[in-house]
């Protein structure tokens, strides 16, 4: 396809011919309509080698997929990113983040190959030691440097649950430093907080495990279970600790079924036991239905009063962050979910020569703040997090313009490979593939 288009006349942009609604974003492009569509229906896991501890599998693996077809074979992968239908081309091509990324970085730190379809039409193979300009320039880059058509990811070996332990914090700057403290600890296989008020908050640290005692064991993924943020919560409104042994696929799941806490705003009564019993197994509903049956006009109502934003800062920031997102937002609950984010070239690294521990904030639902408005509050926020040296993950809507965008993200790599490897003519820059102006 990328040939054909070549012999043409190279006349327009490439892009993936995967509509839009199928995404997992909220976002809705319109470049699908004015750009090329090549069509790229890989969705197969290729192999899994268990010398070299590696799955190499095509972009549009979903997680849901990798673990089912994992798991009873001993493996998972180190950073499962939570919700079923995630791809690996868009965890690469964009970002992914799970709780035991304080150990293992974001979802592009555990690949350690690519295979991509260039401008050109040839086939490279790109990894830390081949082509390594570009194998560091890929993520984040959104498919504008070439197509993704293979990965190879490392493989851990996986056990049978989760030993995990809830504790309620009190207190900002308590829940801050407990929280840089449980992240900081590697025998900590997983560390998650989800923030309920700006003084509240549940820290949850979890240790993979092959035992189990039977009377903790709690299976949250069944579809007659409490969402599992109502679950957590409990522990902090009867203000004690716990510890629960969750089935390893339904801990890596756990936000899947409530979408976070999305499917609160779509589904009121959706936790409800008598609704949860009877039409449980009904939820979620797919991301891609809800996108393709929405109207222009809830759209628009859900831009200007509903965010979904991805906000990842320095550990360091932590507690100022939490007060700037109370006070140009106020969502909760917040998720925070640690990383290690290492200094390897690409648009993303700390801004010293040191690996550092960040964290993603996630703000996801309909703002409380009596002012709220959409474009100057996000403008707001993203130019705290430019502040602080932080990132705004790219699948959320972006209000910066170019130079604030080339100013939170380092373009130097990823311009020289669009310039070597003739870009600039096949694909669009990535900031005109996200920016507010590419929406619809």
């Amino acid at each position: 396809q990328v040939r054909e288009w070549k012999n043409e006349g190279s006349k327009r942009y490439m892009c993936t011919g995967r509509p839009g609604w199928l995404t997992v974003s909220l976002r809705v492009g319109k470049y699908k309509k004015t750009h090329k569509n090549i069509m790229i229906n890989l969705m197969d896991i290729l192999e899994v080698d268990r010398e070299r501890q590696v799955v190499r599998v095509e972009p549009l693996v979903t997680m849901g997929q990798l673990t089912a077809h994992l798991n009873p074979m001993g493996w998972t992968i180190p950073v499962v990113p939570e919700l079923d239908d995630l791809t690996v081309g868009g965890l690469i091509m964009g970002t992914g983040i799970e709780s035991s990324s304080h150990i293992y970085g974001l979802f592009q730190h555990t690949c350690v190959a690519y295979e991509l379809v260039l401008a050109d039409g040839s086939l490279v193979r790109c990894s830390p030691t081949e082509n390594s300009d570009l194998f560091y320039a890929v993520p984040w880059s959104c498919g504008t440097l070439g197509f993704l058509v293979a990965a190879e990811i490392q493989m851990i070996p996986a056990k049978k649950y989760v030993k995990i332990h809830y504790e309620p914090v009190r207190g900002l700057q308590k829940i801050c430093e407990k929280f840089a403290e449980e992240s900081k600890k590697k025998e900590n296989n997983f560390v998650e907080g989800l923030v309920y008020s700006l003084e509240e908050a549940v820290i949850m640290t979890g240790v993979l495990t092959d035992e189990a005692e039977q009377s903790k064991i709690n299976r949250i993924g069944n579809y007659y279970k409490p969402w599992f943020f109502k679950h957590v919560e409990k522990y902090l409104k009867a203000d004690r600790t716990g510890v629960e042994y969750i089935p390893s696929r339904h801990y890596y799941h756990r936000h899947t079924r409530s979408i976070f806490w999305e499917l609160q705003d779509i589904i009121p009564f959706g936790n409800n036991p008598v609704f949860r019993y009877l039409f449980g197994w009904m939820v979620p509903p797919k991301i891609s239905l809800l996108k393709l049956t929405q109207g222009e006009a809830i759209r628009k109502l859900y831009e200007q009063h509903h965010v979904v934003q991805d906000m990842l800062v320095p550990m360091k920031s932590l507690e100022k962050s939490i007060q700037t997102f109370h006070a140009d937002l106020n969502v909760y609950p917040l998720w925070l979910c640690p990383f290690i984010l290492p200094n390897n070239p690409g648009m993303v690294h700390p801004k010293g020569d040191e690996t550092e521990l960040y964290v993603d904030i996630g703000a996801y639902g309909e703002p409380k703040r009596k002012q709220f408005e959409a474009r100057a509050s996000m403008r707001q926020m993203e130019k705290f997090v430019r502040s602080v040296h932080g990132f705004q993950m790219l699948y959320a809507d972006c209000y910066m313009t170019r130079e604030e965008f080339w100013d939170m993200f380092d373009g130097s790599l990823y311009h020289k490979l669009r310039e070597q490897m003739n870009c600039k003519d096949a694909f669009p820059e990535v900031y005109d593939k996200i920016c507010k102006a590419a929406r619809h």
